[in-house]
């Protein structure tokens, strides 16, 4: 796409600032979050044991107090293991993601998770506690720490209740306490990494520019721990217009996690999974306490359960023994049967639930319930209170209505998008899912944590922090292995920064071409792009348009119109630093949806009803498919490969 490059004849050249560092951490959300925190922690003693100092380096395109997908805050966090074995979230994650997922992987979070969350608490997280008489403490109260045997208020066998409008502040103070803001660069954007030149296959460098200032950055490394997250906005949102800023998940999550890995030729698994979410319709705002904390029932316009009866029989007939498991996306899958069958709109009756839990509670209580339900909104979603507001909903009153978003592609929350990456040697698993250090891909140094971290979904913000974590040890580990690799790139940083700044000398040069700079024939500005790529995806790859329905002649189509849109979007202009940023956040995407279509092309079945479907082969197939699904780009050559890999179940049913 940007195989061009500009001589700074029209726009001015940035200045190119290089850093040297062992350990470069990309993102700030809380993978980024752990993993500063547990690196330093690995490091400080490996200098104590006389072993070298090692200098970690964090680079954001945002600011860490909120960045990433908990930016706005929570009010849950979602997997807290507390009494519950780590064997049995392994079980309930694979029956969510339809029976295929690295269960060493998701083995080994469920092992490490408490520990993050009994960090947040000792940071200040207000955390909400059982009372000896059984009542709830909602954070503001004098009650014993987790760590001291404190009983969480939950609001499923998972999830544990939160004050937390400051959860991503208070998870990155304690990052960049542990690195110190000399070592970290906040407002600079990676856009591409470089593999070594002397080394095959051996991460070396990533390169991106100031979203603030007249700047080109290089960070030259020995390992790399890349949490740049999952990708928004490559489908058309379901709420138009204004609904672009107010998908569910971060606007600004472009699918750099994925982009940058695939351009080096890092090995993937599961991208035909994406995770559409069944959200209070328009605002996005979430269900999960109303369904779980609040016991509110979703049910079709005439107050039946859409779960139950002749669709869940006919469920059974295509997806069978997973319709039984009551997953996520067989839940989505029957909304829709009802929908389409003229048996909407979808309600979540709040009202009802106010009104049952009411009649054991006084007016103070029941006043106090209503708090939180609202709170459960402002500690995350902001939009669904005013959506509410805006139409008149009471929802103490009014059911509000609930509607499957657009597709996302993220792999921490009920979606398991990413990278094959190596797991723990001590849990049994097959000889090659373990190449030497936990959590790297299949790029030498490359470590992968949070949402880019495949074939194992469901761990929400505080699992992402502890895989962050987790990929910290071993990227130090590696580096104590590797201490003498010195870096070396292909490119020189004048060549670097042409190609960062095409789009910015493209505007540049032809601006004055038309009288209206945003129509001209010689450029394509960011805007456009997206709104081509969102098309693209929505008709052809199985969005809100079509019912996520798609198939090989529709795959085969779209991956030809997305071939034209890369031709284009080398012609990207950009008038100033934020066009740019949304250049290449829309590159990334561009990346990130051809995986992704690619390998619903690829597995010839319905694996995941009601996130997609494939028209042509409705039904799913574990004769032929439970396996993972698996692709590698090759940079030299710029093919594509797929293909499958063995699905081994380590935890027995």
């Amino acid at each position: 796409m940007e195989k061009e490059s500009c001589t700074f004849s029209y726009c001015e050249k940035p200045q190119i600032v290089e850093v040297d560092t062992d350990i470069l951490i990309v993102g700030g959300g809380m993978s980024a979050c752990g993993a500063a925190f547990e690196a330093v922690r690995w490091a400080q003693a490996a200098e104590k044991a006389g072993k070298g100092k090692i200098k970690i380096t964090l680079v954001d395109k945002a600011a860490m107090d909120r960045s990433g997908a908990v930016a706005m805050g929570l009010s849950a966090i979602n997997t807290y293991m507390g009494e519950n074995d780590p064997a049995d979230y392994v079980r309930y994650v694979r029956d969510d993601l339809m029976g295929i997922i690295r269960e060493d992987l998701v083995y080994d979070l469920g092992r490490h998770v408490d520990d993050s969350v009994h960090n947040f608490e000792d940071w200040g997280l207000p955390i909400w506690k059982k009372a000896e008489d059984g009542h709830t403490m909602d954070g503001a109260q004098e009650a014993p720490k987790l760590r001291e045997g404190g009983k969480p208020v939950r609001s499923g066998k998972w999830q544990i209740m939160i004050n937390g409008e400051s959860y991503k502040v208070i998870v990155a103070e304690a990052a960049k306490n542990a690195l110190g803001m000399d070592n970290i660069y906040e407002r600079v954007f990676i856009v591409k990494l470089l593999l070594d030149e002397k080394e095959p296959n051996r991460i070396a460098a990533a390169v991106g520019f100031s979203v603030r200032e007249n700047k080109v950055y290089i960070f030259r490394t020995n390992a790399m721990l890349l949490g740049s997250g999952g990708a928004v906005n490559v489908f058309r949102p379901r709420s138009v217009a204004e609904g672009q800023g107010r998908a569910w998940y971060p606007v600004w999550n472009s699918g750099s996690g994925y982009a940058l890995g695939i351009q080096v030729g890092a090995e993937l698994t599961m991208m035909e999974n994406r995770f559409v979410p069944a959200r209070f319709k328009d605002g996005y705002g979430p269900v999960g306490a109303w369904f779980l904390f609040f016991k509110a029932k979703a049910t079709n316009a005439m107050g039946e359960d859409y779960c139950v009866g002749a669709n869940l029989e006919e469920t059974k007939k295509l997806y069978s023994p997973y319709a039984e498991k009551m997953g996520t996306a067989i839940r989505n899958h029957m909304m829709m049967m009802d929908m389409k069958a003229g048996k909407g709109p979808i309600y979540m009756q709040t009202a009802e639930a106010m009104a049952v839990l009411g009649k054991t509670m006084d007016a103070k209580q029941l006043k106090h319930l209503e708090a939180e339900a609202w709170e459960d909104f402002l500690d995350m979603c902001i939009g669904q209170a005013s959506v509410w507001a805006g139409n008149n909903i009471e929802p103490d009153k009014t059911p509000s209505e609930i509607m499957p978003t657009e597709p996302y592609l993220l792999g921490s929350h009920a979606g398991c998008a990413g990278f094959w990456c190596s797991g723990p040697d001590d849990l049994g698993a097959p000889a090659e899912w373990h190449w030497g250090y936990n959590r790297m891909s299949t790029v030498k140094g490359l470590f992968m944590m949070g949402d880019i971290c495949g074939a194992s979904g469901h761990k929400f913000s505080s699992g992402s922090h502890a895989e962050g974590r987790i990929a910290a040890k071993s990227g130090v580990a590696f580096v104590l292995d590797n201490k003498d690799f010195k870096p070396t790139v292909t490119k020189s940083a004048d060549e670097l920064a042409g190609e960062i700044y095409l789009p910015y000398e493209v505007y540049e040069k032809h601006k004055t071409y038309s009288t209206a700079p945003e129509v001209n024939p010689n450029y394509i500005k960011p805007r456009m792009v997206q709104a081509r790529l969102q098309k693209i995806a929505d008709e052809y790859f199985g969005g809100v348009s079509t019912w996520y329905m798609t198939s090989k002649t529709m795959l085969e189509k779209g991956l030809e119109l997305l071939t034209m849109l890369k031709e284009d979007a080398a012609k990207t202009g950009a008038k100033d630093l934020h066009e740019l940023m949304r250049a290449w956040e829309n590159y990334h995407r561009i990346w990130s949806i051809e995986a992704h279509a690619r390998h619903i092309l690829f597995r010839e079945e319905s694996r995941y009803p009601g996130y997609y479907y494939r028209g042509d082969f409705l039904a799913i197939d574990d004769k032929n498919w439970k396996c993972f699904v698996n692709s590698k780009y090759d940079p030299a050559t710029g093919d594509w490969k797929c293909f499958k890999r063995d699905y081994v179940q380590l935890i027995p049913d």
